[in-house]
């Protein structure tokens, strides 16, 4: 991942490298007229935050085999369900 930021005129940018000089956006802020720039960088972490580019990032950062796949999964589904037991006994 690779962030770019030019003047305060132009957009915050973040962009995930694919094959050669291909860019994929993101998210994206425009950076308004006599704003400061790390006011426009807290929208980007938040918009960044809520569109859970991280997680996706994570995500396919590496290659899971479909049986491992499927042991992530139950073991979530198990937390979950621990999690919500625990909030009926409340």
């Amino acid at each position: 991942m690779q962030v770019l930021a030019a003047n305060q005129k132009s957009s915050i940018i973040i962009g995930a490298f694919q094959a050669g000089l291909e860019v994929e956006v993101l998210a994206e802020v425009r950076v308004q007229e006599g704003e400061p720039l790390e006011n426009a960088l807290r929208r980007f972490k938040r918009k960044v935050q809520t569109e859970d580019i991280i997680k996706e990032v994570k995500r396919h950062s590496y290659y899971l085999k479909p049986g491992e796949k499927k042991r992530v999964k139950a073991a979530l589904a198990r937390k979950r369900n621990r999690k919500k037991a625990r909030k009926e006994q409340d």
